[in-house]
């Protein structure tokens, strides 16, 4: 099965050169082999992973769903879950997809149970009651805590024997060295309705069918794109887990953890930049985003931070 069409505009993006110098990303795996044509690579399920889940019932499913939810106006409920963000986003319209080159690090996490995500989120509903949202990006974690994750049990269907999903992303940018991306497209197939998912421009992974949706099977109402840790508070502190690179976003390119060239998919199934994006972090003196716009990049922002240093006025929201 194929998608029906892709979105107008996409290999056209493609061809646009980043003014700062990336590279792009394999997974780790490849530097052993490849999957025969007609099959898909499946992570290998090992032991310690089993442990370090509550129950081999809950293993591969998220402990709580947590959104952010920059419309929140009571900083009382912000950090109710324990999960912190900062992230660009749109809402008000409909959507029918989102796209994000993502830079590639990894931060350290303190505690077994907590993670740091970079991810984008495509979200129909309302928070607190009934929402749907559909996540892609990558994770570094210790994860007893996870809807379903990859394969983990039934949902998304894989028809790509390249590219194994939660496996390791080789290799990852390094702080003044080298930086690493990689590309993410989720888009509605106007024909089928089924949600589906690119990685790079070369690799159709799969698909999420529309019958598992209620109000995504007509159109997402808003797009987040950005960063989530969780902060178990170890000790009673906030957690060290970093968010992005480990620096704010004020130290810029080889330093600071970037999406760029942030687009959504809209009616006429183009992809485009957004408008009116956006940014939103419970803590900004903890973790921070900073966006902008130019020619090479077109939409993009700085996000993450280290926690643990002197602490920067919070500005909450903006």
């Amino acid at each position: 099965m194929r998608p029906s069409f892709h979105p107008e505009g996409l290999y056209a993006e493609s061809k646009v050169s980043a003014g700062e110098k990336s590279r792009p990303v394999l997974q780790m795996w490849h530097q052993n082999g490849r999957c025969p044509e007609n099959t898909i690579p499946i992570r290998r399920t090992q032991k310690d992973d089993v442990l370090r889940a509550s129950s081999v019932k809950k293993y591969g499913r998220k402990k709580h769903k947590s959104f952010p939810n920059p419309l929140s106006v009571d900083p009382d409920l912000l950090n109710e879950s324990g999960h912190q963000h900062a992230i660009a986003y749109v809402e008000g319209d409909k959507y029918y997809g989102a796209k994000a080159t993502i830079n590639v690090w990894e931060p350290k996490i303190q505690q077994p149970n907590e993670f740091s995500l970079s991810q984008l989120w495509i979200l129909g509903g309302s928070f607190g009651e009934d929402l749907n949202s559909i996540e892609a990006g990558w994770q570094s974690d210790a994860y007893q805590a996870t809807g379903c994750y990859n394969l983990l049990c039934s949902g998304f269907i894989q028809i790509n024997s390249e590219i194994a999903m939660g496996a390791s992303i080789y290799p990852i940018s390094g702080y003044g060295g080298p930086q690493y991306d990689i590309s993410i497209l989720v888009w509605k197939d106007p024909k089928e309705g089924n949600w589906w998912m690119q990685f790079g421009n070369d690799y159709v992974l799969g698909y999420w069918p529309s019958f598992l949706f209620s109000y995504l099977a007509d159109s997402a109402s808003m797009i987040e794109w950005g960063g989530e840790v969780v902060n178990s508070e170890p000790d009673g502190e906030h957690t060290s887990t970093q968010m992005g690179s480990g620096h704010f976003p004020e130290e810029g390119f080889g330093k600071s953890s970037y999406f760029r060239n942030i687009q959504i998919v809209d009616a006429s199934n183009n992809l485009r930049s957004p408008k009116g994006v956006g940014t939103f972090t419970e803590q900004s003196n903890c973790y921070d985003v900073q966006n902008g716009n130019n020619g090479d990049w077109g939409s993009y922002f700085y996000y993450g931070g280290p926690v643990r240093t002197p602490p920067k006025p919070d500005k909450h929201k903006e």
